[in-house]
């Protein structure tokens, strides 16, 4: 036996300098309590017109003091992983057990057939026994142009395959390989088959094998049946189908599922997570490995803040140091048995060798027609599909609800985060695009928290307390709007009357919260820098938290309020994943994209006027009553006020600037100006 065979196959490290957070953490603490004591003995007496105002403030402050307790119990300790590929190869490299591939598409439009195809040779191309990997491309649009794409990836992929592990290509998604690649003139062989490999796709050869003879990765098409009469439960059902179909074709014992927007950027992602599974001391309690999603169209200054760095970067490792990370829906590895409902045990042990060797002897017509079976609309019914086994139904947000449910089978999660990113995708390139996607994120959260789902009760002694508290920071976003749109509101509607809701700027009470303002937000921007972020970044990150809180949390709180009174359906809104060039072009100028009637930009436009009117009326005061020190009095909600309006800059060009078809329509504009002077109109009389 080797010296090393008895090394693990992954390291983890706790996160370094968490002494500096934990100090920060007691001081903005500390700042909170003496806010709190401020509130309660300084309430205002019963006939003085700002006493609801005030407790409304207090409530909100609760709120606010809540999420950040449970922001900070998931950065208390956030942990890291490496892998040991190398120790894989040498014990395990004839023993590596089959993977089986989802990639679910649903519109030809949305989601282009030729960003699909380049997924899916992208996950082809892995560094790993071609013969050992299954591709599976469910497309629930049942598109023709799809179908016929994917016949020519068929042909492609005997090309591209050996191109990629002959000149060891990175990233293997043919599309991005070459819009980044410098044509290797100063190579003469990798010259030509650089060239020939760009044009060319090869259409004359039938045999699953690559132009040197090697076994090519199985490659699957499914569009599975539907009908009317059968809800066919979106992405989740595409995927629940996958796992019926795979099981009759390869039964892999691990399952990657990724976006069909999401490409593989680093070709030795399967081995890194065999590292996990494989791990002869603590693989066998591993129940899925979850990559973090990346995004390669980020402008420099991500002006709609999808870089979800901090998310990726922090958080989730927070999430791992907790318990595990929650399922994200894409860039996932998982334990097929976990997507099949089994109970982790602890005498449970993978047979690698066992499941190596396995092979399919029916032919194809007699796979054929029992796939047929398996991916009918009516094979679901009266079955346990959606409920204990495969991904769970009735949730705009299933993964993480099929996460909570694997972690509370026992299974433990793990998050992984090479230094080069697993997957990359394309992040909303509109603002639209970015509210939409969180609004359905939001909705999908809260119906798990206030469910029984929920991970304080699903998972009451089965996961840890801490996993329970780390799981409120995403399920509470929504619950979020309420007291960011009263601090939005409320204190500038009491300027215009004349209400103080703050101590004075002479008081020393007012040193509590100007501490814990510029504590918090000057280890925000730290903390956005220090993974990569630029100065305005961070700015664009805080205009975007405010947004969402009052757009997307709110409609998906309101929409969650609806569905629950049986207003409203559940409805699947997918991204798109295109933008046409002169989008696009705006988008690469970082100027905010608009063009368009929506209730999410009414809402942004009147708080916007809202706001710079109560600033307006607060300044008014301060230059009419110079003698009276009004500034003294309002100083906070003046600077509270100012801020806002600073931060809605966009906006304000958007309604009375621009002139470009991504301004606010006029009919937004007309409404807003509406709402706010109503609104002003009833704090004044």
């Amino acid at each position: 036996m080797a010296k090393d065979d008895n090394l693990p196959l992954f390291a983890t490290k706790i996160a370094k300098g968490r002494i500096l957070f934990q100090f920060y953490s007691l001081l903005i603490f500390v700042g909170i309590c003496f806010i709190f004591v401020y509130r309660l003995s300084h309430i205002p007496a019963k006939e003085e017109p700002g006493r609801w105002a005030w407790m409304g403030l207090f409530f909100s402050e609760l709120w606010f003091s809540f999420y950040w307790f449970v922001t900070t119990v998931v950065r208390w300790n956030p942990i890291y992983r490496n892998t040991f590929k190398d120790r894989l190869s040498h014990r395990y490299e004839k023993a590596l057990p089959g993977i089986d591939i989802f990639v679910c598409t649903a519109d030809p439009v949305i989601e282009p057939p030729v960003m699909v195809i380049n997924t899916v040779l992208s996950v082809m191309a892995y560094d790993y026994p071609p013969e050992k990997l299954n591709v599976y491309l469910s497309d629930d649009g049942g598109s023709d142009l799809t179908f016929y794409a994917m016949l020519e990836a068929s042909r492609f992929c005997k090309i591209w395959l050996p191109f990629c592990k002959k000149f060891k290509v990175e990233p293997r998604s043919p599309e991005a390989y070459f819009r980044t690649a410098v044509e290797p003139l100063g190579e003469p062989v990798m010259a030509k088959e650089w060239s020939t490999v760009k044009i060319l796709i090869d259409g004359r050869e039938s045999e699953a094998v690559d132009i040197q003879g090697q076994t090519l990765p199985t490659l699957v098409y499914l569009s599975r049946e539907k009908r009317p009469q059968y809800h066919h439960h979106f992405k989740a059902g595409a995927m629940n189908a996958l796992i019926r179909v795979s099981s009759r074709i390869s039964n892999s014992p691990i399952i990657l599922n990724v976006d069909c927007d999401m490409y593989s950027n680093n070709s030795m992602s399967v081995r890194d997570a065999l590292c996990f599974f494989m791990d002869e001391e603590k693989g066998n309690e591993v129940g899925f490995i979850q990559f973090p999603q990346g995004f390669e169209n980020l402008t420099k200054n991500d002006v709609y803040g999808g870089s979800l760095n901090v998310l990726m970067e922090l958080e989730m490792p927070g999430f791992d140091g907790n318990g595990g990370p929650c399922y994200i829906g894409t860039g996932c590895f998982h334990r097929r048995e976990t997507l099949s409902g089994q109970e982790y045990s602890k005498i449970y042990k993978a047979d690698w060798k066992r499941w190596s060797n396995r092979s399919v002897e029916d032919s194809t017509s007699v796979l054929e027609e029992t796939c047929k079976v398996l991916a009918s609309c009516s094979y679901e019914e009266n079955t346990q599909w959606g409920k204990e086994m495969g991904l769970k139904y009735d949730c705009t947000v299933e993964d993480v609800l099929t996460g909570v449910a694997i972690q509370c089978r026992g299974w433990r999660s793990i998050y992984f985060n090479p230094e080069r990113k697993g997957f990359l995708g394309v992040a909303p390139t509109t603002l639209l695009q970015s509210l939409v996607q969180h609004k359905r994120w939001s909705e999908g959260d809260f119906h798990i928290f206030a469910s029984r789902h929920c991970p304080f009760v699903l998972g009451y002694k089965k996961i840890p307390l801490k996993l329970q508290l780390t799981y409120c920071m995403n399920l509470l976003w929504a619950a979020n709007c309420l007291a960011t749109l009263y601090y939005v509101i409320v204190p500038s509607l009491c300027l215009l009357r004349g209400i103080s809701l703050f101590p004075e700027i002479t008081n020393s009470w007012v040193l509590a919260f100007v501490f814990v303002i510029i504590v918090h937000r000057a280890y925000s921007l730290g903390e956005f820098v220090w993974f990569g972020g630029t100065f305005k970044g961070w700015w664009n990150d805080q205009r975007m938290w405010l947004y969402k809180r009052t757009t997307s949390y709110f409609f998906g709180f309101l929409d969650y309020i609806l569905k629950r009174l049986g207003f409203t359906n559940s409805a699947f809104v997918i991204t798109t994943k295109v933008a046409d060039d002169d989008v696009s072009q705006r988008y690469e100028q970082e100027v905010m994209e608009f063009g368009t009637s929506s209730p999410m930009f009414t809402i942004l436009a009147t708080l916007a006027l809202l706001n710079v009117l109560c600033f307006v009326s607060g300044l008014k005061r301060v230059i009419a009553d110079v003698e009276t020190l009004v500034w003294e009095q309002f100083a906070l909600q003046i600077l509270l006020c100012g801020l806002l309006v600073f931060i809605n800059l966009p906006i304000y060009q958007g309604l009375f600037f621009r002139k470009d078809v991504a301004s606010l329509p006029t009919s937004v504009a007309y409404q807003s100006t509406m709402f706010a002077l109503l609104a002003c109109a009833i704090a004044v009389y």
